[in-house]
């Protein structure tokens, strides 16, 4: 694969600040049951990396510390975690809100049958990835069979009160292009989405959709079909300085799987340490008021989440 961590530096995307923190967003590891060729993580079924028991505890320790109010788990499948279900536990109860970012065919493994009631008792906000309403457009991306097991997941969690009306239950669902262009408009194409999951009688709540970062395994794609540098000019194009007051970074801290900060999950996967850090700082050393008004280390891949109706962890940033 293909590093393109030196093609994005240095940058003339606009400087930014930290406002107040109130999302923790952690990576329990990249173990993936899929392998998909968007993943920005790199994640698969052969990778081994996943958090320690004490970088756990430092997590929740922080939570404490910094009265976060929302813990945002990824990976890889998150739910691989062998503490996965501890971790949730132990947020919900000190008030934390969870939320999981699930490829939706984990529900489907023969060692997660209870996976939906679980998530559904602990009122865990669940964020599933579905690159697409199509079949073949599915499969195509994440592997043959992803889509049908995908809908069987989705299932899974409407039978348990996901997407229900006034079940509580969140579930909202994931969009990303299937290869070098913008998002469509959100709202449009969640109408779409909306239509099209209801003939196979499934619901959800919300469409989120997030561009494909020239990073990690979509970057070395786009440097080996010779589409790296067209693809940086179309996202530096769509610039919009009005979405830059509403980037996730501003409020999110990301956690790597050893325990180490960065200002986004983009950044993690670059290695980008916080800005004027000369390396790494674990979150168990990190004073949350010092984050406060903190410049956020910035470069080329950073336009990815300005350009257009922008992008982040929570979708569509404006309605353009």
């Amino acid at each position: 694969m293909r590093d393109t961590a030196d093609r994005l530096l240095p940058t003339d995307f606009p400087p930014i600040h930290r406002a107040a923190l109130h999302t923790l967003q952690v990576n329990l590891g990249y173990v993936c049951n899929q392998q998909c060729q968007h993943c920005h993580v790199n994640a698969g079924p052969h990778r081994t990396e996943q958090m320690s028991r004490t970088t756990l505890d430092d997590v929740l320790a922080f939570i404490r510390r910094a009265n976060i109010r929302t813990l945002d788990l990824t990976g890889g499948a998150p739910e691989l975690h062998p503490q996965f279900r501890e971790l949730v536990q132990a947020a919900t109860q000190q008030g934390v809100q969870v939320q999981d970012r699930c490829n939706l065919t984990v529900l489907t493994l023969p060692d997660q049958t209870d996976l939906a009631a679980f998530l559904a008792a602990h009122q865990v906000q669940v964020i599933a990835s579905l690159p697409c309403y199509l079949e073949q457009n599915v499969d195509q991306q994440r592997g043959k069979g992803v889509f049908n097991d995908s809908l069987t997941g989705l299932r899974q969690l409407n039978q348990q009160g996901y997407a229900q009306p006034d079940s509580g239950l969140q579930l909202d669902l994931v969009y990303n292009p299937q290869g070098a262009q913008l998002p469509p408009p959100q709202a449009a194409l969640e109408a779409d989405y909306r239509a099209q999951l209801a003939s196979y009688d499934v619901q959800f709540n919300h469409l989120l959709t997030l561009t494909n970062m020239p990073i990690q395994r979509f970057g070395s794609v786009l440097a080996a079909h010779g589409e790296f540098d067209n693809y940086l000019t179309l996202l530096k194009k769509a610039y919009q300085a009005e979405n830059l007051p509403a980037v996730m970074c501003r409020h999110l801290l990301s956690v790597d799987w050893q325990g180490y900060v960065y200002d986004c999950d983009f950044n993690q996967m670059m290695n980008m340490p916080l800005r004027n850090q000369t390396q790494r700082l674990h979150l168990r050393d990190l004073n949350p008021a010092d984050l406060h008004q903190r410049p956020i280390a910035v470069a080329e891949h950073c336009y990815g989440c300005t350009a257009g109706q922008g992008s982040s962890c929570g979708g569509a940033l404006s309605a353009s």
